[in-house]
């Protein structure tokens, strides 16, 4: 039987795990990596990086699930990737705690100490939970080693961008940048932000995918000090980066449609971050000073999206990670693989 011919265009967190989990599922499979910059350069290099188990569907908690299983395995089995386990605590009104423990997964009551330890930092009053198996990581270093692991069984190809996608009834044709043109059996499409842009946009349309701005602050306070922080109410969290050696505050930044590009930290984002910060950890707001800005794709229904896109059941769409790309990824990829296992087994 021929080697299936597969190739997956975007090399940041959630293509390189496709690429992966495509080669242990079926490790006969010629596969290309194709990335327009360098691999993780993207949205992956601004992530936070942070996991934990929660979301706000069945579905979205699922895909949580499936990935905190192989992320765990994947630091088992490597222990030298930068992945810093630790507990979040999770703060929230009493109205809100029968919500807060249908959306988060295996949370524990706190101690008294523990409490204590949250005093200094939290409003007082509200209701408090510890959040088991949780970690961070340095996700473009994270995306890097899996590149470096696919190039010795895949082509990976950095800097080329795709000018075409041609598909038909027996495969597709993708036409690179380089003057290079490749016949894939199928295409798994793992654009990030630039899920509207390129040669795709046309199949992409019908999604209704928006980009929003994605803002995080960074704090200047030593990582093994304090205790993590989720607040799923309000969408936001603290959380420590040893291998950056500070604290980041994820806030939801309501700026849509920029341009899929890094940009500048603003002022008004700056005083937006405080004012949420002094709704949830009134005590850190004065540590806010620096950041990150980038942006995510966001579907409709503000779950990820792995479904095919053209018509003949050859370019499979991935992606939407409504600023959950790194949690999500190991599960939306098992989602994608499922989905390309008849190309896969008939080549």
């Amino acid at each position: 039987m021929r080697a299936p011919h597969i190739v997956v265009v975007g090399g940041g967190i959630l293509g390189c795990t496709i690429a992966s989990r495509l080669l242990e599922r079926e490790p006969r499979a010629r596969l290309t990596l194709v990335d327009r910059g360098l691999i993780g350069s993207g949205a992956s290099m601004y992530s936070a990086g942070v996991h934990f188990p929660v979301g706000r569907s069945e579905r979205v908690r699922r895909l949580s699930a499936v990935s905190a299983d192989y992320y765990q395995t994947l630091s088992a089995s490597h222990p030298q990737l930068p992945m810093h386990g630790f507990d979040f605590f999770v703060a929230a009104d009493a109205a809100d705690a029968e919500a807060v423990r249908a959306r988060c997964a295996g949370l524990l009551p706190v101690t008294a100490e523990e409490r204590l330890s949250l005093a200094s930092d939290l409003p007082a009053g509200r209701e408090l939970w510890r959040l088991p198996a949780c970690h961070v990581t340095d996700v473009q270093a994270l995306a890097l080693w899996q590149a470096r692991r696919l190039r010795e069984r895949a082509e990976v190809l950095e800097g080329v961008g795709v000018e075409a996608l041609d598909e038909g009834a027996d495969g597709v044709r993708v036409v690179l940048s380089s003057g290079r043109t490749l016949a894939a059996d199928a295409v798994a499409l793992a654009p990030g932000p630039w899920a509207n842009e390129g040669c795709w946009r046309e199949l992409t349309a019908a999604l209704g995918i928006r980009v929003k701005k994605v803002v995080a602050l960074h704090l200047q306070r030593p990582p093994e000090e304090g205790r993590a922080l989720f607040f799923p109410v309000e969408d936001a969290f603290l959380a420590p980066l040893p291998h950056r050696g500070h604290w980041l505050f994820s806030y939801t930044c309501q700026q849509w449609d920029p341009a899929p590009e890094a940009g500048r930290l603003e002022a008004r984002e700056i005083a937006e971050a405080r004012e949420a910060l002094l709704g949830v950890a009134p005590a850190l707001a004065p540590l806010l000073g620096s950041g990150r800005v980038f942006c995510d794709a966001y579907s409709p229904s503000r779950e990820p999206l792995a479904q095919y896109v053209g018509r003949h059941q050859r370019i499979l769409f991935v992606g939407a990670g409504n600023g959950s790309g790194y949690r999500l990824a190991p599960g939306i990829a098992a989602e994608a693989v499922a989905l390309l296992n008849p190309t896969l087994t008939t080549g």
